[in-house]
């Protein structure tokens, strides 16, 4: 009796391992805005709650393998929670950096604000475009295809004791190349936008170089962006939608 519930302790703590740590990069989960007691107690209940489903993909006998054993284990299963975690970031972090794009496109990229996942300062408009995306998931119940990926993962990726780092690495590049593909999709009408702008003012400045169009057109050219920003919104939305989707199941 002992052994069995040593059994079913240790197979809980292994999946907490993959989970915590997924759970410690997934976007709106790892989010410095919410409590870190508030994490740990939602990575500790989704654990809980999957060990019966997922217990009988662990291997038999793991509580008479050795200490040093264990700690491989443990940090195996870490470190693929922590690249299921990273792979469903990245493509955040390619929004993230399209948006200063977008900011520095229509000419809002000295207006700072905070962005929701992070410490530093970024465009108000990329904020706004973070804090949309991720609402966006919770609310088209995106979250629980991430939850569903990861029991999904241990059908993939065993569990064996040994992290394959050059398979992971390759997985993250194909990943990288995909998420900044469809975030340059995405926040393509305002690069041509800003390409358009710019040109068409810098070809103006060289037929009147005496006027300073720069400071008199700056205004015309955010609030042509901001009407830009409100016609493509919901297309932008949509398409975020569908890719991060497709991102999610096929992984």
């Amino acid at each position: 009796m002992m052994l069995f519930e040593t059994d079913y302790v240790l197979a809980a703590f292994v999946l907490f391992c993959r989970i915590g740590s997924c759970l410690m990069l997934v976007p709106g989960f790892a989010s410095s805005r919410i409590p870190a007691n508030v994490r740990l107690l939602l990575a500790f209940s989704i654990t809980l709650a999957l060990t019966p489903l997922l217990s009988s993909s662990l291997p038999r006998g793991m509580a008479m393998d050795s200490p040093a054993g264990l700690l491989q284990l443990f940090a195996s299963e870490s470190f693929t929670g922590a690249t299921i975690g990273f792979l469903a970031r990245v493509f955040f972090g390619a929004l993230e950096t399209l948006a200063s794009v977008i900011a520095a496109s229509i000419g809002l990229s000295s207006l700072l604000g905070s962005l929701m996942d992070e410490g530093e300062s970024q465009p108000a408009i990329s904020t706004l475009i973070i804090l949309a995306a991720t609402v966006l998931v919770f609310i088209t119940n995106l979250h629980w295809e991430v939850l569903r990926g990861i029991a999904a993962s241990y059908a993939a990726v065993p569990v064996t004791g040994r992290f394959d780092t050059p398979l992971n690495l390759s997985q993250a590049s194909i990943y990288l190349s995909k998420s900044f593909l469809i975030s340059l999709q995405i926040c393509s009408p305002f690069v041509l936008y800003g390409l358009i702008t710019n040109f068409a003012l810098a070809l103006a400045n060289k037929l009147a170089p005496q006027i300073p169009l720069y400071f008199i057109t700056v205004p015309a050219m955010i609030c042509g962006g901001l009407f830009l920003f409100y016609a493509a919104c919901k297309p932008l939305f949509q398409l975020f939608a569908m890719a991060f989707s497709a991102l999610i199941t096929s992984g």
